[in-house]
């Protein structure tokens, strides 16, 4: 999970890939580190103004790692191709139980 502003999220590097069809039927599911297991809750982020806040910290710490996926937009590019990469790169809100 990537973390902003206190809250967990998770992001789509590759866009619109099978586990985020399963997690918009689904609505959640079981992170898994190790042998810890945490049950969680998802709501996708249908704004894209606040999508494109967490997407910059998200490229800010995995953008050497998923660079390909963004077709050039980095953390250091401009609000507006930002913006424009959102409704490529769903984002879910998880909730567990933790927190």
């Amino acid at each position: 999970p990537h973390t902003y502003e206190g809250a967990e999220y998770l992001v789509s590097a590759r866009g619109h890939s099978q586990w985020v069809r399963n997690m918009r039927v689904a609505g959640g599911g079981e992170l898994r580190v190790g042998r810890r297991t945490r049950a969680f809750s998802a709501v996708e982020i249908a704004d894209d103004e606040q999508k494109a806040r967490i997407l910059r910290t998200y490229l800010e710490r995995w953008g050497w790692e998923v660079n390909q996926y963004f077709r050039g937009v980095t953390a250091k590019s401009t609000d507006a191709e930002i913006l424009a990469a959102c409704p490529d790169h769903p984002v879910f809100r998880i909730t567990t139980a933790e927190g």
